[in-house]
This record gives C-alpha cells, structure tokens and sequence, in this order.
C-alpha cells in the first residue's frame, strides 16, 4: 500500500504540560501545518530532551515531516553507510538522534503503533551494530590481524557473529534501551591459527563497544552490554561459538535458556550465527514438558524484586512498571516461561515477540485466547507508558517519578489527566498481577519442610510394616535429594497415596511405585510436571497398581509423560500413514546424525507407551495394540533408513547399482507385534554391474551395503543417552549367522531356489518390504510369491515341517502352565502349520488369519476354526503378558492388578477360569496341529526358526 505523510496519519497527542516551552516551540514551527505544529508543541512542552533535537535538527525535521515516515526512517538508516570508520561514530550519533526525533513523534502522534515504534530503533540498533562490526574487520584485515582473511570477507565479518538479545532480538526496543549482545566467531574457520584470530575478534569487539557506547558531544549511540555471554565474570567479550556451546551444553540454567528465546543474529555473518542457534535448540526448547521452569521463573521474580526492593502495594510515585508487581517483566516472564514448556514440542510456540507468543499460546490452548489479548493490551500500554518516562530526558528508567508534579508530567505526556492517568495504571498493574501471580505461586508456598516420614495415609490405606519402612525411605532416593524437589514433592506425596488407595491391591501398588521413584535419575523437573498436571498422577497410580514392569519402563524413559498432556494422547490411532510422515517431519527439523537418531527414540518411545497406556485402559484390545506396535516399527524403520543411507553415503557415495531393500520377517512382516518384540530384518541390494561406490572413501560392493546394514543395525539398536529402539534380529538371512549380513538380489534368489531349508521358505510367507528402492521391493515381492508357490509343491514339506517342529519343542519347551507362545498349541505352533498351510496353497498371505483361512487342502473347516478360536485368545494373553512382565507369565506373580487385567483381556470369569480354558485351548489346537503332521519324517535344516515375536 501506497505510504500516506506524516500529517495525514496522526490520530493524538500529548497534553503540553509546560505552556511555556509549547508557544516557544509553536512559533519556532510556526511554518508548519496547524495539526503538526499542535505535536511538536505539546511533545516539547512534555520533554525537555525532544524539545532540545527539534532546536538542533529543525531543518532536517521540517524536510522529514513532509515525507511519509517510512521513507524519513529509511533515510536515517542509509545516511551512514558512506562513513569510514574515522566518522562512523558522529554518523551513527547523528542518526540516532534523528530517529530518535522521528520515533517519539510517530509514537506520540499515533502515526506508528507499538511493534512499528519498537521496530524502529530495534532496525537503527542493528544497523549501528552491523556497520561498526563491518568496518571494524575491515580495519583489522587490513593490518593483517586475522589470518587468511582477506578485504571481501569483511562483509561477513570474517566468520564473526553479534546475537541480538532481549528486547534488541525480539525488536522490542524501548525508547532509551541498552542493547544486548553476544560476540561469537567462528574457531574452526582459522585452524591452527584461532587463538591470534580470537585476539583479533576481542579488540573488534571492544571498539564496536565504544563507538556505541562512548558519550561525546553528540551524545551516544547505544549503551552496550555485554554480560549476557556465558560465564561472563571469567570469559573475554568474544568467544568462539564452539566454547559456548559446550557451556550451555554442560552448565546453562533457566534463565539462560529464557535469554535465547529472543536471540537473533543481527550482525556479521548471519549464517553462522544462524547455524549456532539452531545448534543450542535442544538446550533452549527441551524436548520434555519443562514445568520446573515456572518455580525458576517465580524464583527469578522474587530475586529481582528482593534486590530491588519492589515488594509491598502497587502505588502510583516511584512505581517501576518494568520490574515491579504487575509489570512489563511479568507479562515477559509468563509467556515467556509457558514457551518454554512446551516449545521443545511444539515449534509453533517459538515466537519470540511478547505478543507473538501470546498469540501462539492461545493458538495451542496454553492459555485462553481472552487471557492472551488481555496481556497483549495491557503490554502494550505498560510500554507506552515505559517509553514516556524514557523520552523526558533519554533516561533509561522505569520508575514513575516519586513527585506529583512529575506524574502529572507523564499523565499529560500520555494525553489524560492526572486523576485519569493514576486510575487507568493502577487498574492496569492490578490486572496484569491478577492474572499471571497464581501462574507463578507455586500452591503451598516453595519453602516448604524436607518431606517427612510419616504423612497421613488415606482412610482405609493401610501399609505393611515393609511398605512404611520403604516410604520412610524415599528420602534417600536420587529424585527426592535436592530440598527443591522434597518441596514439590511434600505437596504431591498426599494425592499418590489417595491414588494408590484405590488400586486392586494398594500394598503391591505402593511398591511398585516405589520401583518408579527408585529408578528416577531426579526429581524436580518430573514432580514439577505432576503439580502442573494432577491427572498424570492418576496415570502413574493406575500403571504401578496394574503394571509394575511398565511404570519401571516409566523411571528410565520419564519423558514420555509429555505426550499424556499433550492433547491428543487419548485420540484414535493415527496409523502408518500418520505416523511416518510426523516422524519424517520431526527428523527433518534436527540437523545432525546423532541428534536424528536421539530424536527418533524419544519418538518412538512415546508412542510405544502411548499403546501400552491404550490397551492397559481398554481402550484398544490386544490385536488393536499388536497392529499399532507393527505401525509404530515400520514408521521408525522406514524414517531410519534414508538417514542411515544419507549419513552412510556422505563417507562412500550412493549406493551403487539398484540400490537396497530391508525385508521385515517374522511378526514384522506380517504387522502383528507386543511391547517387547525385536524386530527380524534381511538387507538386499542388486550391484546390477556395479563394482563399488564412488564417494570420497569407496567401497566394493559387497563391503559396502554389508557395513550398510550393519550401520542400520546399529542405529537401531544401540544404546544411546535416549536408550535403543528395537533389539534387531539379522539371523533368517540366507545361512544364518555364517552368511553375509546382506546378502545380493541374484544370491538371494539362487539360494531360496536352490539352496533353502523349507524353514526358510515359511519364513517368506510373512517377508515383507520395509523400506528401500520402490522397483526392487516390487521384484522381490513377485519373487517371494514364485518361490512360496513352487517350493509349495515339494513332496517332502510335510515331513521337513513335522522334523522342525520336533526340535523346536526341545529347544523351547513350554515354560509352565500359563505358556502362550511355546509349546504344543501355543501361539507358535499354530503359526508353523498356518505358514505350512500358506505354503501348501501358495498364498501369498502373512497374517495367520489369513494364511489358516487359506488352508483348505490341508485343514477341514471344524479345523481351522478351532484354529483360529485358539490364535483369537491366546494373541490378546500373549500381548498382555508381554506388557505386564518380561518373563514367563505367572498370575500369582502379576498382582490383582495385573490378574484383573488378564482377565479383561480374555474374557474369562476368574484365573481359575482363565487356567481350564487355557489348557483346552492348547489342547485342541496341540491336537489338530499333531494329527497334521503326524508320522512325518524330515529334514528342516539347522536352526529351524521360521520367526518368533520376539
């Protein structure tokens, strides 16, 4: 839109307050239009330090005053640019108090609202900044103090970077602020030679400093800070980026992460400051909820007004609307402190104006979209009124004058009354204190004693003798050693045990939340996160009195409650189709390897807890948990494996040929696993005449998707800070363990038609394709299918299966009565006659419902459905025992809880029910699956797996 003149766009005015110092300065301006004239001599009459710049600059303000603002700004902000350094400094100052002029006047007159005004100065302050930091370089480049830097590379300041800070990054500026900054370089751009490059960088920093800061006779530019920068009482002015980061990385707090979520580069090499900040994102946005920061921020709060002696009532005189109750810094703080919350989850809360992350905590429903415009208005008008007690004499204060000639002063500066003005802004700091002190005050007060031994059980909770000496003990547990989480925890310590109360059996409840306390690594940050949200105390009660195992799962992985409140925890399903693009996404926004890597286990382990949560609750069964837990592995698999490739090819090129392909056997492949499957991959990849890799370090072929496997592998299963994915099976590859770990399309083929156990050819009637190059996950398919349906055929199937079957129950013999997997009857036998069936028929189907469905030639329909009947209720025991316990299932050792739970899923009456069908069950499958195979005799081959569930 076309710029409209200054005249045309005022909308106020102030009230003159001194009528003398206003006709002074309407007849210096007696040439003006009336409505301009009215500004200037209601401002001078209100601030003796505008009034002076209009008797300095009243030509330049004349010519100024008939453009439109815009333009008049922009003026300001190229004037200096043809100033060598020997003038750079009166130019800037020049600038300044123009823009100065110009700004108070846009603000007074209404012309600009507040983020324009603050926009303003915050463009002229990182155009002071960039052009001292340009020329400075440029100045030691050429004396030959930073080495192999040469003239062009001073318009990027030579890999020196300035972080706008505060109020500067977030183009907040008030009218008389200091600006923040952080000098950073990078160390890794001179070598050897970094320590003389640092030396250099210092004495840039120093005088950019002073051509800022220094008052001469044409005042000053802006006062600089410098002390933001880590560890300021022992590090120099300018630091390299890598030794900052190690700092935040092992000792940032609080409120140096609050600090960046203003930051911005606003000087020098914008790239790399760029890439630093992007770096330093985990420890500002932190992946978990970070309730804790609300008792830092409260802290934080009371510490400043403490030294500032800004406790007591909000009076009128001597008020500092920045710092005191109900301030400017409050509203900062609340947003502030809720962005950090959640930020490391949600991206979109990032923004780093007040506004802006007001508005971006509504848009999420942090906080009420009335809440959020409330503070907005009453921010807005707290800094109007900041910035008129600024411009009277460019003082950097915010504190109401303590006379009431002075607050009369200010009350005419912003166009009222005196009466009025005193009413609005105690009516204003009221409110704002209302409505963000109860977001801060922690309930019960922060102080509160050490957590003692003996708090008041519930009514009708009675503890063993052995469950109170454990609670008496919880002191002594790493969460619970700092008085700050004792603290929380006092006030949490009443609401478990009435959870507790309410379990099945709350003596086995009560311990197993102890095995949850004992595992936490601390304390602070989790308990801070139960006070916040009392309904995951609830979550943790109902866990510990079911799932022991689970809420052992829960110490070691804390994290994974975030997504509890995250809003959409109790939603349906979202699928494959959902979940592999969010974790594609995810993946996208971390930018190295490790960190991806990292990125994909938090991930992954919140959805896994997620199921666990569902079908412990009800609200999915155990098929519905076992086709979420297959979604949830091939998503990983799928986002995984272009990593690995990319990662693996920046060392050895692309992959040569036709690429690769890793084939999901097993429960993987047919989309059904539990809580504790691993997962059975095989890697094949066609040369297609390819000989090696070319990159930097090239690899033959062979070696080359061999360490590419072993790198996917890797990846999967190693143990980082964030725990594994899966444990990875690679052994059902052609000749097992004595094979290659990746095994070519043509050897591949020539061995399952020549070479194959007939275990081998059951374990393709559940391959499946996981990831890799579409067209040979489409010829392995075609070949999967041939070889099922020719190898069907083969006269000594029966038998083969029928030996196999005899040394698999040597090999894992049932473990007890309440055995679901092995064993005659058992999930696995049913599963080696449903692939024997699949074979047989040359269906191409994975599911054992399917695949039983399809055996007709070998089965009778009475059969299969028994078949099926047994396979219906075993899966559903077999995923709750597999959520329950790692080990065999046993009833008497599950708890009530976890008893009540089997029976849910089984549908039986009571565990001795539970136990009469169970036996039946096996029984008659046991009996069919041996009528099938009886009088057989074979050969399966060594091994004779055709892939477990993990």
């Amino acid at each position: 839109m076309t710029q409209t003149r200054f005249a045309a766009r005022l909308t106020r005015q102030p009230l003159p307050f001194d009528p003398e110092a206003a006709a002074d300065t309407a007849r210096a301006f007696a040439d003006q239009p009336p409505e301009i004239r009215d500004l200037l001599a209601a401002t001078a009459a209100c601030a003796p330090y505008l009034r002076d710049l209009m008797r300095r600059e009243g030509d330049w303000l004349r010519a100024a005053l008939d453009l439109a603002p815009e333009a008049a700004m922009a003026g300001i902000l190229a004037a200096p640019e043809e100033a060598g350094l020997d003038r750079l400094g009166a130019a800037l100052r020049e600038a300044k108090g123009r823009a100065a002029l110009l700004i108070a006047l846009c603000d007074l007159g209404g012309v600009w609202r507040l983020e324009e005004v603050t926009g303003a100065l915050t463009a002229l302050a990182d155009r002071a900044v960039d052009l001292s930091l340009r020329r400075l370089v440029a100045d030691e480049i050429r004396r030959g103090k930073l080495p192999g830097a040469r003239p062009e590379d001073a318009a990027t300041a030579a890999g020196m970077t300035v972080l706008a800070m505060g109020k500067m990054g977030a183009r907040e500026l008030n009218y008389s602020s200091d600006i923040d900054l952080i000098c950073l370089f990078d160390q890794d751009r001179y070598g050897e030679d970094w320590s003389e490059a640092r030396a250099a960088f210092i004495r840039v920093t120093r005088k950019m400093a002073a051509i800022l800061s220094d008052v001469t006779e044409g005042g000053y530019v802006f006062r600089t800070d410098l002390r933001l920068r880590p560890d300021a009482s022992v590090t120099p002015v300018c630091i390299s980026m890598a030794a900052a980061y190690s700092y935040y990385e092992a000792e940032g707090r609080t409120w140096e992460r609050a600090a960046y979520i203003k930051a911005r580069p606003c000087a020098g090499d914008i790239a790399a400051g760029t890439r630093f900040l992007r770096a330093l994102t985990p420890f500002v946005w932190r992946r978990h909820l970070d309730y804790a920061a609300i008792q830092d921020a409260h802290d934080m709060r009371l510490r400043i007004r403490d030294h500032r002696g800004l406790h007591g009532p909000i009076v009128v005189e001597g008020h500092n609307v920045k710092l005191g109750p109900g301030g400017i810094r409050e509203i900062e703080f609340f947003t502030q402190t809720r962005q950090l919350i959640a930020g490391g989850r949600d991206p979109d809360l990032r923004d780093n104006t007040t506004v802006g992350g007001l508005a971006a905590l509504a848009a999420k429903d942090w906080i009420p979209a009335d809440v959020a415009e409330e503070l907005s208005t009453l921010y807005r008008a707290h800094r109007e009124v900041e910035h008129r007690l600024q411009m009277v004499n460019d003082a950097q204060t915010q504190t109401m004058p303590t006379t009431a000639e002075g607050i009369a002063r200010i009350a005419a500066f912003c166009g009222q009354s005196d009466a009025a003005f005193r009413e609005g802004l105690r009516a204003r700091l009221g409110r704002t204190e209302e409505l963000v002190d109860g977001f801060f005050s922690p309930p019960g007060g922060a102080a509160e004693a050490p957590v003692p031994g003996d708090v008041t059980l519930p009514e009708g909770f009675a503890l063993s003798d052995h469950a109170r000496a454990i609670t008496e003990g919880w002191n002594a547990y790493p969460c619970l050693r700092s008085d700050r989480a004792q603290s929380i925890f006092r006030r949490l310590r009443p609401q478990f045990l009435r959870a507790l109360s309410r379990a099945a059996n709350p003596d086995e409840a009560l311990l197993a939340l102890d095995g949850f306390l004992k595992g936490l690594p601390a304390g602070v940050q989790l308990f801070s996160l139960f006070e916040a949200n009392p309904v995951l105390i609830e979550l943790i009660a109902d866990i510990a009195g079911t799932a022991p195992a689970l809420a052992q799962y829960l110490s070691r992985h804390a994290g994974v409650l975030d997504a509890v409140i995250g809003g959409s925890f109790f939603d349906p399903w979202p699928g494959l189709s959902g979940l592999a693009p969010d974790l594609a996404r995810r993946l996208a926004e971390v930018p190295d390897y490790e960190r991806k890597l990292d990125a994909t286990r938090r991930w992954m382990k919140e959805w896994h807890f997620r199921i666990g949560v569902h079908h412990l609750r009800g609200l999915i069964d155990g098929f519905e948990a076992a086709k979420s837990y297959a979604d949830l592995a091939e998503a990983v698999v799928a986002s995984v494996w272009p990593v690995v490739v990319a990662e693996f090819a920046a060392r050895h090129g692309p992959m040569p040929g036709r690429g690769a392909v890793l084939l999901g056997m097993g429960s993987l492949g047919a989309g059904r696993l539990n809580a504790g499957s691993d997962l059975d991959l095989i890697l094949i990849y066609d040369a297609a005449g390819a000989e090696s890799s070319e990159g930097p370090k090239p690899l033959a072929v062979r070696s080359y998707y061999a360490r590419l496997t072993q790198a996917m592998v890797t990846a999967l299963s190693a143990q980082t800070a964030e725990g594994r994915l899966y444990e990875v099976d690679v052994r059902l590859r052609p000749s097992g363990r004595q094979g290659p770990v990746a095994t070519s399309l043509a050897a591949w083929r020539d061995y399952q038609a020549n070479e194959a156990w007939t275990w081998e050819h059951l374990a393709l009637t559940r391959a499946r394709v996981m990831a890799g190059a579409p067209d040979l996950a489409a010829e392995i398919e075609g070949l999967r299918r041939a070889i099922i349906a020719e190898k069907g055929r083969g006269p000594n199937v029966i038998a083969d299966v029928a030996a196999m079957r005899a040394r698999l129950a040597a090999a894992k013999p049932a473990r007890g009565a309440w055995e679901t997997k092995n064993g005659p009857g058992r999930l696995m036998d049913i599963e080696l006659l449903a692939e024997t069936a699949a074979l047989i028929a040359a269906s191409p189907a994975r599911p054992v419902e399917r695949q039983i469905a399809a055996a007709k030639d070998l089965l009778d329909a009475e059969e299969r459905e028994a078949l099926l009947s047994a396979f219906r209720f075993l899966w559903p025991l077999h995923c709750a025992a597999r959520l329950l316990t790692d080990g065999p299932l046993d009833p008497a050792a599950l708890g009530e809880g976890g008893r009540a739970f089997l029976l849910r899923e089984s549908g039986a009456a009571d565990e001795a029910a539970l136990s009469e069908r169970l036996a039946l069950v096996t029984a008659a499958a046991g009996g069919i699956v041996s009528r099938r195979f009886e009088g057989a005799e074979g050969a399966a081959g060594p091994g004779g797996s055709a892939g477990g569930d993990g």
